[in-house]
């Protein structure tokens, strides 16, 4: 089966699927052919968006500048939080440095980031 290869394409499918999952419901059988034109056809938009729209692994920055977000936290409460200097903080959200691994164990804990996003692998 060949790929999507446009985004006229891609829509005109999803427009085909979304007609598709008024008809399709739990109870409909899988030898049904609306079943399986919108199992082919979601199949179809899976493999497109993973080419076109992948998404990525979060950097430090932007999953720390998140947590505070989610927390209400500004520069000077994170680094009351995690013990260090504002100016430590702002290095740390502007890319100039990276955590130590002391550190990076407090961001992991005390904000709930997961530790390979922290440590980047």
């Amino acid at each position: 089966m060949r790929a999507l290869t446009s985004k006229t394409e891609y829509t005109a499918v999803c427009k085909r699927i979304e007609v598709l999952l008024q008809l399709v419901t739990n109870e409909t059988p899988a030898t049904d052919v609306n079943f399986i034109e919108l199992d082919v056809l979601s199949d179809l938009v899976v493999n497109y968006e993973e080419a076109t729209f992948p998404i990525e692994t979060p950097t430090l920055i932007d999953t720390i500048k998140l947590r505070m977000f989610e927390l209400g936290l500004n520069q000077k409460k994170l680094s009351e939080l995690l013990n260090i200097s504002t100016s430590r903080v702002s290095e740390y959200l502007t890319g100039k440095s990276e955590p130590t691994l002391p550190i990076a164990r407090e961001i992991s804990k005390k904000l709930n980031i997961d530790p390979e996003i922290v440590l980047g692998v």
